[in-house]
């Protein structure tokens, strides 16, 4: 930690405190490993390593470790989209068949970007448009989601987590109208991954990141998926192909890259001179489009554990912590606007506005959705508290 720490607006014996916290939970066999990182004001007051990233070795986890980001990568994906929308491309009120023709039929025609943002469509929640499909191409995968993913409700209706049809189709909106028919892995490269800065980040696992890429492992507590990859690796083999191309889960990162895009986001789209979105859609972003609307999704994982149902808080593809004392990775200390993105069972980051703070947590061993929950909370509260 910096010697200046209480400067910075951090109690050090707090953030001493979160370290071993989460050394505890792993002790115990919770999960297997994380990196840390919380900041103040832009400057990083704690990037602790603890645990190992393979258990089975116990391999000491390094702060410079690659993850695998599960849905954090949908974040890369909104801003693509806002791109889009601050170019004129498209709009929030671009219907998805305007761009994608063959997503016909029924009341998906009546499905446009802000539903996709939203979580707001009426589509099922699926993992694969089609069981046992491999899902690491976003051609097949499109397809099949056209052919086969229909609407159980009317669009703007209900709020269901769409865990991958929604930013899928995102992905392929922002493909489908680029000038230069750059694929979605190349367009991400270009302009997020590049002029920020964040040279251990990719879509798929990219050659030279692998040796330090960590293989997700799903603890025995986490509901059986499959994840399947062209490549044949195994049930979850999608995450660890190197050609991989999916807008809902692909991407790869460290902590310290994941910090630069939440950076980003925290100076209202800019970094060390790269602008990449401008204020007016952040500022719209980063408002409820919710309201007090229930997450389907959410509220059926913690019915299951007797937690009282609370509203969405979603923005544009960003979850929010609003106002409601409830179950939230976000914690239940951080102030109404703040905002982020989680991946399941296992990555996070969030930006406090009002505290002007940012906490990136990627772990190894990936939890049950609940675990990952509370954990997350405690985590989150631990580190709000350290400020001062």
């Amino acid at each position: 930690m910096p010697e200046n720490i209480a400067k910075i607006g951090f109690a050090a014996e707090k953030l001493h405190h979160l370290k071993s916290t989460i050394e505890r939970d792993i002790q115990r066999g919770k999960y297997h490993g994380a990196v840390v990182l919380v900041a103040r004001h832009g400057q990083i007051c704690f990037h602790e390593a603890v645990g190992h990233s393979r258990f089975a070795s116990r391999e000491p986890m390094q702060k410079d470790h690659v993850f695998n980001l599960f849905s954090v990568t949908k974040a890369f994906t909104n801003v693509l989209v806002f791109r889009c929308i601050e170019r004129g491309d498209f709009a929030l009120t671009t219907r998805i068949a305007e761009i994608i023709p063959e997503f016909f039929g029924g009341s998906r025609e009546k499905i446009t970007v802000l539903h996709l943002l939203t979580h707001t469509t009426g589509l099922p929640p699926v993992f694969a448009p089609v069981p046992g499909m491999c899902i690491d191409r976003l051609e097949e995968v499109i397809a099949a989601i056209c052919a086969h993913v229909h609407p159980i409700g009317p669009p703007g209706g209900t709020v269901s987590y769409s865990p991958m049809a929604a930013h899928a189709l995102l992905g392929e909106m922002v493909r489908r109208v680029d000038n230069r028919k750059r694929r979605y892995r190349d367009i991400v490269s270009d302009e997020i991954f590049a002029p920020l800065r964040m040279k251990d980040s990719s879509i798929g696992v990219r050659a030279d990141l692998r040796s330090r890429h960590i293989v997700p492992f799903f603890l025995e507590t986490v509901p059986p998926l499959q994840h399947l990859g062209h490549s044949n690796y195994g049930e979850n083999g999608a995450f660890e192909e190197e050609d991989g191309e999916m807008p809902w889960v692909g991407g790869i990162s460290t902590v310290a890259d994941m910090f630069r895009f939440a950076e980003m986001l925290r100076r209202g789209g800019e970094l060390d001179g790269a602008r990449i979105l401008s204020p007016a859609i952040l500022q719209k972003a980063m408002v409820n489009h919710t309201g007090d609307v229930q997450n389907d999704l959410y509220t059926a994982i913690g019915a299951a554990r007797g937690w009282e149902p609370y509203p969405a808080y979603i923005g544009l593809g960003f979850f929010l912590r609003g106002n409601a004392i409830c179950h939230h990775q976000f914690g239940t200390l951080a102030s109404p606007g703040t905002f982020g993105s989680t991946g399941f069972g296992s990555t996070l980051y969030w930006v406090d506005p009002e505290k002007d703070m940012t906490f990136v947590a990627l772990t190894s061993g990936v939890m049950d959705e609940g675990d990952n929950i509370e954990r997350f909370q405690r985590l989150s509260d631990i580190a709000l508290s350290s400020a001062i």
